[in-house]
């Protein structure tokens, strides 16, 4: 039967173990897996066990994968699906991963969304229309989408005199009809657009 000769912390990643069985690099497993599966050197194995360990490497490797790039900023489910899509071709193997990175809660499009609209809002001078587009093309439900926005309580027509006021330091920008045909393109409404031009020339004059 089978045996597990060696178990090796891999010196490019330390977060992953080899395992040798009779004497042969076999597979690695992440320390999260390893420590799960509760092997040892001198512990004799299947070649079934050894097969579905197999599985769990790839398993490993992929979710480990998809965790470090989620760490880098908060993804949409529809993003972390494009993501396995590029990484691996098993479907199996994407939807074990996708699953458990939801129900570990990396992935949720509910937070995803509100943590969007927080950061935008706190970046930029931006409108509710440009908000549930950027929103649609991270493919989240037309349902959180709209529960998001009809929560956010932010007055357009300040944001609106702010960036106004901004975008006047721009010199094209001091045409009533370029500023106001930028801030259309920006999603904002016609009425909200003349109201904030004309509580700035109230200030201005």
């Amino acid at each position: 039967m089978p045996q597990i000769t060696n178990l090796k912390q891999q010196v490019k990643n330390k977060d992953r173990v080899s395992v040798f069985v009779d004497r042969k690099y076999s597979f690695s497993l992440s320390s999260w897996q390893w420590a799960g599966a509760g092997i040892k050197v001198g512990d004799e194995v299947t070649e079934k066990q050894v097969e579905e360990l197999k599985d769990s490497s790839e398993f490993g490797k992929l979710h480990d994968k998809a965790l470090m790039w989620l760490m880098l900023r908060p993804r949409s489910a529809w993003e972390l699906e494009d993501y396995l899509r590029r990484k691996s071709e098993n479907e199996a193997l994407r939807t074990a991963v996708a699953n458990r990175l939801k129900e570990k809660k990396y992935i949720d499009d509910q937070d995803f969304a509100q943590r969007w609209v927080e950061n935008r809002r706190l970046l930029k001078s931006v409108s509710k229309l440009k908000l549930k587009q950027e929103l649609i093309k991270k493919r989240v439900p037309k349902e959180i989408i709209e529960d998001t926005l009809a929560a956010d309580e932010t007055d357009e027509l300040e944001v609106l005199k702010v960036l106004v006021e901004k975008k006047r330091k721009i010199s094209r920008y001091q045409d009533d009809q370029k500023l106001m045909a930028y801030l259309a393109r920006q999603g904002f409404r016609y009425g909200a657009i003349k109201e904030a031009i004309e509580a700035e020339k109230e200030i201005t004059t």
